[in-house]
């Protein structure tokens, strides 16, 4: 007696005038469709994620290229400052040790003022004042020049009719600057015009008004003339 297993028998449903091989093409036509349809769908969200993902890099390097500049501009006015500073120290610098020759200067345009500039002395004396001049030193002050006490400190003082402003009139010490910092004003004897003179212009202009009047009445003038000339009489007897 044969035994049946069962389930061989049983066959797959197949439409009636179809063949098994085109049950099996329709199967994997229909599967290839569901595959393709199911990517289609999903592909919009990994879309939007790249591109918040990308507006995000874009955010970053916006705020990296800002951070980078400000720290190149902040840089530059380091280095503008240092540069600033290291160009004040050293005219500090250079104006301390000038300071310090002034003295020394001084004696020098003393003696050579009475003449015992002579010999080697001479020799020193002139390498020192050119070695000063190559270092910025200058001076300044001078006999008649207006008087300036940003620059001039008056250590006599008199009257004179013969200037029309406060002027120097000799010069004690000579002023030193190097570029435009003074490191010691010169200190001078001034002059001011004499209290009550008139000055020359108005002087000059005086001079000229009575020659202007004598063209437009000169008949007053001369009587006038004529009055000074008898007012003159009894005062001289």
């Amino acid at each position: 007696m044969t035994e049946e297993t069962p389930g061989f028998d049983e066959k797959p449903d197949v439409p009636s005038g179809a063949t098994p091989d085109d049950a099996a093409a329709e199967s994997a036509e229909a599967s290839r469709k569901e595959g393709a349809a199911a990517p289609a769908g999903d592909a919009a969200a990994p879309t939007a994620g790249l591109t918040a993902q990308l507006d995000q890099v874009r955010t970053a390097l916006n705020e990296r290229t800002a951070d980078l500049q400000r720290l190149q501009a902040e840089y530059q006015n380091y280095r503008r400052r240092v540069e600033r500073d290291r160009v004040t120290v050293k005219e500090i610098a250079t104006a301390n040790l000038l300071t310090e020759l002034l003295p020394v200067l001084d004696d020098i345009g003393r003696a050579r003022e009475h003449g015992e500039l002579v010999g080697g002395f001479k020799s020193v004396a002139e390498s020192l004042e050119t070695a000063a001049a190559k270092m910025g030193l200058q001076q300044f002050g001078k006999e008649g020049e207006p008087f300036d006490p940003t620059i001039h400190e008056a250590l006599m003082h008199s009257y004179a009719p013969d200037v029309t402003e406060t002027t120097c009139v000799a010069v004690l010490q000579p002023g030193y600057r190097i570029g435009e910092r003074t490191i010691r004003p010169a200190r001078v004897a001034v002059a001011e015009p004499q209290p009550g003179a008139a000055p020359k212009e108005a002087q000059g202009g005086g001079s000229e008004t009575p020659s202007a009047s004598d063209e437009s009445g000169g008949g007053a003038s001369g009587g006038n003339g004529g009055d000074n000339e008898e007012s003159g009489g009894p005062e001289q007897g």
